[in-house]
């Protein structure tokens, strides 16, 4: 961009007032109001959001009912009472409100502040203006003259003409002390003179526009030499009871830190971010017609009107929208801010969020002020945003401004230090908000500055993201496959990084039962499994196909990663090659499998163990072993919850309504309305149709025919979303009970064959054909093909001596399941 001058970008302030409307809204409220005492209505927001224009078009909207004038405190002059006092009356005189005491004080402090100049109209400011200082100075007909109160006051008495004001301003006792004021004491009479005459000028109201007041105090946090910076503002203010004070300010005015009569005097206003159309109607007015570069510019400008302003002032492109000029962005921002701030929100612009113990964390790395008052000053800038109870975090424009000022080294740096307090926090369950989701939010931050520290491979990843798993459930995961998706679209050509974020999107595909997402990203396994990402991201898509129905080749799969994996991941591949045995029958060999794992399995894997101890209570209850199903699933559930798995806790919850289905019906209704709410929660639809399915057969049990029904058709249709083909199969066999008890035998049949089709073709589950068997056998409509398919059911059981025990316990189930009721 070529070098051009300022002043071209004070256009800013003449282009087209837009939206605003509740800044607007507020203040004619605060017009309405009776005054009688001292009122500020304090327009507050960051740097470039645009409070100077609001107060140009305030001012412009009421000059006709009221006096206005304006001093900007940008200007170093107006940060000097005598200056601003100048201004002010200057601006209202010219309005018709006389200052002919004002006048005369101010001559006089003029005049103690220049004693090597002569009292003069060449000199002082506003003489033309000022009927008393005229007639004084036409009086002293040339003769040098000092500013004394007396002398002016002499001078005045011999002027030929107001003979009444001159009588009234000679008899004024303020003005007949003022040689015996110190000069602060004089200042303050000054003030104390134009509030009068202003008072008594009132005969219309008045508004008085301050802006920039950060120009005058620009520390937010009042300590030290900034306490007494703007005595005299507040002093003239409170002074002004026949009108209102409108004070722009970068953050909110704590004037009732000195005085707590303040809090009721001052009104505070936010100025936030402009709307979407108000941002695109300001960019198409200043010529950015293009639609896309429009919409580009108004997203990254975060409804900022400076930046807003700068894009139209460069004719920024599309491409150029999200650098719009940062520099100019971070000199707006930090405007007034202390120099030895701006070094330490550079190192925390590399944090999303930061709060006390990080900001320590980083001074501490970077020898930088690190105590509590530093703390405070620094976020109190307006800028620095509340996030959580307890977090905070930068304006977005600013912080990408700042980041961009640092060394890719330094940068790494912070990352470091920032991971260490994340997995501090994480480790420690550290409660500053609500425990659970702020471990989630401590998993994932420590995954994202690993990551960008240049830490981490994709096991490392992973490992976090099995932590926010247990602490934040797939929104936890969610987050961290976020974080690096934006870290490989950045430009990060890490193949082990790429085929991790392939993997978490794949389990979170298998989470939610979406079979079809989990077999479309791993569409065939041809890569090394002797990696964690590798093996993971085989092991998901054998749960697609598991999902979806293809059951061997998800087995095949699954043993594949047990035999070629050496690491934890072998494990959880044995474990699902125990689930797929107990599944296809092979409950000896099911439970062979599950106890080596939980042999080999380290003592603080909470999680696999409780998977395993699940996948026994699973077995137990398939094989009709109730008692057994549920002491297994008890002890599941408090290993769930030593490791604060969330998703465990929630299976657990499906697998109880399931099993008291069978057991206690009653108590089955409660435990399954539970399960589908922690579910739901979840997002996971394949647990929600197998919680609806226990919530059916409870409900079938117990008589209660059309809830059943009902609850039928949730589970079918959230089976048939999560493309789940045997709990979709099992859900239907179930629903073939109900039509036979309500009398529908056709339906049953058709049910029970569509049931029995399924599950051989999916592969699983012989004791349920055994039970479709017994069922068609009951309803009469066995056939040579139910026959054959409850043949092969019963070869597949293991070990074979089981085989007996479990027909007559499938004969047993059709028969309670048909007298209940």
């Amino acid at each position: 961009m070529p070098l051009e001058p300022r002043f071209r970008r004070v256009a800013a302030l003449h282009r087209p007032f837009v939206d605003r409307e509740a800044v607007m809204a507020a203040f004619a409220e605060i017009l309405g109001t009776r005054l009688g005492s001292p009122c500020v209505f304090n327009v507050v927001g960051v740097g470039g959001i645009g409070k100077s224009r609001l107060l140009q078009e305030l001012k412009q909207r009421s000059a006709e009912t009221h006096r206005t004038a304006t001093i900007d405190l940008q200007v170093p002059a107006m940060r000097q009472q005598e200056d601003a006092l100048a201004v002010l009356r200057v601006e209202l005189g010219r309005q018709g409100v006389r200052f002919d005491r004002f006048d005369i004080a101010y001559a006089v402090l003029w005049q103690r502040l220049h004693p090597h100049l002569r009292l003069s109209s060449k000199e002082l400011p506003f003489v033309d203006e000022s009927e008393a200082l005229s007639q004084i100075l036409d009086g002293a007909a040339g003769v040098p003259v000092f500013g004394t109160g007396v002398g002016l006051l002499r001078l005045l008495g011999k002027a030929t003409s107001g003979r009444r004001q001159r009588q009234r301003i000679k008899s004024d006792d303020t003005l007949r002390q003022l040689d015996d004021l110190t000069n602060a004491e004089l200042a303050d009479a000054v003030t104390y003179l134009f509030a009068e005459d202003l008072r008594d000028g009132s005969d219309r109201p008045y508004i008085i526009f301050v802006d920039a007041y950060e120009a005058l105090v620009p520390a937010p946090a009042p300590s030290g030499r900034a306490l007494t910076q703007d005595v005299w503002l507040r002093d003239l203010i409170a002074q002004l009871d026949r009108g209102l004070v409108v004070m722009a300010s970068r953050e909110p005015l704590s004037w009732a830190a000195h005085d707590p009569a303040w809090t009721e005097a001052i009104h505070h206003q936010r100025v936030d971010g402009l709307p979407m159309p108000a941002r695109l109607e300001l960019l198409a007015d200043g010529g950015i017609t293009d639609h896309i570069a429009r919409q580009a510019i108004a997203t990254a400008s975060q409804g900022l009107p400076f930046y807003l302003h700068l894009a139209v002032d460069t004719r920024t492109t599309a491409r150029q929208a999200a650098a719009v000029s940062s520099e100019e962005i971070l000199q707006r921002f930090l405007a007034h801010v202390s120099p030895d701030e701006i070094r330490t929100l550079e190192l925390l612009s590399v944090a999303r969020i930061f709060d006390y113990e990080i900001f320590q964390a980083v001074a501490d790395a970077f020898d930088l002020p690190r105590h509590r008052v530093a703390w405070e000053s620094l976020t109190a800038y307006s800028f620095v945003y509340p996030a959580g109870a307890h977090g905070r975090r930068l304006h977005q424009l600013m912080r990408a401004a700042l980041h961009a000022r640092l060394s890719q080294d330094t940068v790494r740096d912070v990352h470091a230090s920032l991971r260490h307090v994340w997995d501090s926090r994480a480790d420690g369950d550290h409660t500053a908000e609500d425990g659970v989701a702020t471990r989630a939010r401590a998993v994932r931050e420590a995954a994202y500055c690993g990551l960008h520290a240049g830490d981490l491979d994709g096991a490392g990843i992973l490992a976090y993201a099995d932590q926010a798993m247990s602490h934040g459930g797939k929104q936890g995961v969610d987050g961290v496959t976020q974080d690096l998706r934006d870290f490989l679209d950045a430009g990060s050509g890490d193949p082990d990084l790429a085929q991790t974020a392939l993997c978490l999107e794949a389990e979170s595909a298998v989470l939610l039962g979406d079979a079809e997402a989990a077999i479309r990203l791993t569409p065939s396994i041809d890569w090394p499994l002797d990696c964690a990402p590798g093996a993971r991201l085989a092991l998901a898509g054998a749960h697609g196909r598991r999902i979806a129905g293809a059951t061997g080749e998800a087995q095949r799969l699954f043993r594949q990663v047990w035999d070629h994996h050496s690491g934890p991941v072998r494990l959880r591949a044995g474990f699902c090659m125990a689930d797929l045995d107990m599944c296809q029958g092979r409950f000896g060999d099911a439970l062979s499998i599950t106890q080596q794992i939980l042999a080999d399995a380290p003592d603080d894997d909470l999680v696999l163990r409780g998977d395993v101890v699940r996948l026994q209570h699973l077995g137990y209850r398939f094989g009709f072993d109730l008692d057994a199903s549920a002491r297994s699933l008890e002890v599941a559930a408090e290993l769930y919850a030593r490791a604060g798995a969330i998703i465990g806790q929630a299976d657990v919850k499906t697998n109880r309504a399931e099993l008291l289905a069978w057991t206690d019906p009653s108590r089955a209704l409660d435990a399954a309305a539970d399960a589908i709410d922690a579910q739901t929660e979840l997002g996971a639809h394949h647990e929600i149709g197998k919680a609806f399915t226990a919530l059916a057969i409870a409900q079938f049990r117990l008589g209660q025919h059309v809830p059943a029904a009902v609850s039928f058709q949730a589970a079918v249709e959230a089976l048939e979303r999560a493309h789940y083909r045997s709990g979709r199969a099992r859900a239907e066999l179930f629903r073939a009970f109900l039509h036979a008890r309500t009398g529908d035998t056709a339906s049953a049949v058709a049910s029970a064959r569509w049931a029995i089709a399924e599950l051989v073709a999916a592969e699983v589950y012989p004791t349920l054909l055994m039970v479709a068997g017994h069922l068609l056998d009951v309803l009469g409509a066995a056939d040579e093909h139910t026959a054959t398919v409850t043949d092969r059911a019963c070869t597949q059981i293991r070990p074979p001596n089981l085989l007996r025990y479990l027909d007559e316990q499938a004969h047993a189930l059709v028969t309670a399941m048909l007298e209940d009721g």
